[in-house]
């Protein structure tokens, strides 16, 4: 497994220019380059064609998305990337057969029908709010809900489509006290945590794949 895709998910206002996501991108490129992966990307602002983003997804190993939080979810755009990509893979039968069950087999369960097994999924997220306002019940907003369980719906399309689902990262409070060093520390360190060095594979054995 030594291939990875990058969606960058920021969608530009004048408030957000997507700094942080674009340096925080590129610290993911650089420690999973790091460990031999071979890396692409996606940015989703400056466009992208439909069926090379499902040839990315088939090519890649390694998925992970890297976006702002806007009103509690990721921006309209990415929503709109994934119902045309995997509308497109479904209707190709590539990513996904179908929701998996079966008419004569009612024992199949409802999203075991996806094609991307073996392949894994990681969000990486920039909030404004802070780490204090998650994992505890006390807490009016998120009552005790995880920054990855308000993220779960996404998560959901890639394990829909069987991949597999690694833990979330994030930055909190980025607006009001960011602390962007120590964020990047413990990006570094959960990537170490959860991934592997590789084994490093040469271009010419990379276009032979």
């Amino acid at each position: 497994m030594t291939r990875a895709l990058i969606i960058n998910a920021h969608q530009y206002y004048d408030w957000a220019k997507g700094e942080l996501n674009a340096h925080l991108a590129g610290v993911i490129e650089q420690e999973l380059q790091a460990k031999g992966f071979t890396v692409r990307h996606t940015r989703i602002d400056d466009g992208y064609d439909v069926q090379e983003e499902v040839e990315k997804h088939q090519w890649a190993d390694l998925i992970i998305l890297q976006t702002p939080v806007y009103w509690f979810g990721a921006p309209w755009t990415h929503k709109k990337y994934l119902d045309e990509v995997f509308n497109h893979a479904i209707t190709g039968q590539t990513l996904i057969t179908d929701d998996g069950r079966s008419r004569q087999d009612p024992s199949r369960q409802y999203g075991s029908g996806g094609n991307m097994q073996g392949k894994r999924f990681m969000m990486s997220l920039t909030w404004n709010a802070p780490a204090a306002a998650f994992g505890d019940q006390r807490q009016r907003l998120f009552a005790g809900s995880t920054d990855h369980d308000a993220f779960q719906h996404i998560a959901n399309c890639y394990k829909f489509c069987g991949a597999d689902i690694l833990p979330t990262f994030s930055c909190f409070d980025v607006v009001k006290a960011p602390t962007i060093e120590q964020d990047v520390k413990r990006l570094e360190a959960h990537l170490n945590a959860l991934i592997p060095a590789q084994a490093v594979t040469t271009e010419a054995e990379e276009a032979l794949i």
